[in-house]
């Protein structure tokens, strides 16, 4: 007598999530995105993670705001990355020029027009294949330029299009001029 096996009936996979769901759903939630359609939720970073986010935030701003260009901001502000399946990534620290949001409008509740920078802060729970995918999306969005900021190996990695990225270890500059005129700081400053 043979037996059959039979399989445990299939869980059939939620339609993508559009963006207009996503907004309304988790438009005010910390650590979720939309990656191609599928809600991520991430893990709670650290202090060490908070601390690098701040003191790259106080970095940027502080060049931003002498030469007022535009607007600095963190905590994980939503990012669209994607359309058909839509993507939201939040991004660590950026900046938006006035260039692309004109001084006299009005920053958005929801997510902002594409940022000119993104600053991610690798955490402990993130592989670094993570986040150069993560800024490969940012910069087919129009991102001018991605920073990664690894505190284990206290290096800054800058990914454009179209060019290879460039580590700079913690003794280097990290220049980023043509996003930032006259931006230059010691990659280590933003791990003290």
């Amino acid at each position: 007598m043979s037996a059959t096996a039979t399989l445990p009936p299939s869980v059939p996979t939620p339609p993508l999530m559009t963006a207009e769901e996503f907004l309304k759903l988790h438009g005010h939630e910390a650590n979720v995105e939309l990656v191609k359609g599928r809600v991520v939720r991430y893990p709670m970073p650290g202090g060490k993670h908070g601390k690098i986010c701040g003191n790259a935030y106080f970095l940027i701003r502080e060049a931003v705001s002498r030469l007022d260009l535009g607007h600095v901001m963190t905590n994980d502000t939503f990012v669209r990355t994607g359309v058909r399946p839509d993507s939201f990534r939040g991004a660590n620290v950026c900046f938006l020029s006035y260039s692309r949001l004109p001084r006299e409008q009005e920053l958005p509740d929801g997510p902002i027009p594409t940022p000119d920078l993104v600053v991610e802060v690798r955490s402990p729970s993130d592989r670094m294949k993570q986040l150069t995918d993560k800024a490969d999306e940012y910069v087919a969005a129009g991102v001018t330029a991605v920073v990664i900021l690894d505190a284990d190996t206290k290096s800054a990695t800058v990914i454009r299009r179209n060019e290879p990225a460039r580590t700079y270890s913690s003794d280097e500059n990290l220049t980023l001029g043509d996003v930032l005129p006259g931006f230059a700081v010691t990659v280590r400053a933003f791990f003290e």
